[in-house]
């Protein structure tokens, strides 16, 4: 099998050109997703592009499932090159803080927060073993504190959002945490922002395409031994905390 290993949480519009993008530079590609159905069409897709890709099983919301993933990718494979935490939902509307209902911002935190808390730390293991680990947060540029606080606010990360933003921003700071954690290791840690993506995510009315979005992805997926680590970036470079 190819040299080197990548997982990658939800497998459909950005996910999918993660994984394709890798798996096309020569990797072989774990496919992570709860739906059957999508994973397994995605898994068969990258196949038939001459992609060495594998269904993983994952709810990333269920820590018996994160388990199950590890297990499965330390059979497949042995080790864990690069992690791809890309899994998120915007929950439901409205989102005003005086309207959200608080369920609504639990399932998007449990999600876009503890999700990548729980996969990672099951991974952990797994990309110790490697020679290069990477792990890659993808958070949004609406998560920033600086450009929410900023007067520009409104056009810069779009309407007033009180479960997907702060998720983003907790992500963010999460990801801070765990460089300040591993500093000292060889894992490379940092956030990256697709842009306003055209994905079921926003009903499609983005403005980049998936291919767009997932550059970034791949890029801090793919950073040399000394390249960054704990730092939020995009296709312009680096994005304010």
């Amino acid at each position: 099998m190819p040299s080197r290993c990548a997982a990658r949480p939800k497998c459909s519009g950005i996910g999918y050109e993660i994984a394709a993008g890798l798996g096309a530079l020569g990797w072989s590609v774990g496919v992570g997703a709860r739906d059957d159905q999508r994973r397994s069409a995605a898994v068969e897709k990258l196949r038939a592009a001459g992609i060495d890709a594998f269904a993983v099983p994952l709810d990333v919301t269920d820590d018996a499932s994160v388990t199950a993933a590890a297990r499965l990718i330390d059979q497949q494979a042995g080790r864990l090159d690069v992690l791809v935490n890309n899994a998120a939902i915007t929950g439901d509307m409205p989102q005003e803080p005086t309207r959200i209902a608080p369920a609504t911002l639990h399932t998007v935190v449990d999600t876009n927060v503890i999700g990548v808390i729980r996969v990672t730390n099951a991974m952990l293991p797994l990309l110790r073993r490697s020679a290069a680990p990477r792990i890659v947060n993808m958070s949004s540029s609406v998560g920033s504190l600086t450009r929410q606080s900023g007067p520009a606010a409104e056009q810069t990360t779009g309407p007033v959002s009180a479960a997907y933003a702060p998720s983003k921003t907790f992500l963010n700071a999460v990801t801070l945490q765990y460089v300040r954690e591993l500093r000292g290791t060889n894992i490379l840690i940092n956030a990256g922002c697709p842009g306003y993506v055209a994905t079921d995510l926003n009903g499609f009315r983005g403005v980049r395409t998936p291919e767009q979005g997932a550059a970034i992805a791949i890029t801090l997926a793919t950073l040399p031994d000394d390249g960054p680590t704990g730092q939020f970036f995009d296709d312009a470079g680096t994005v304010p905390w």
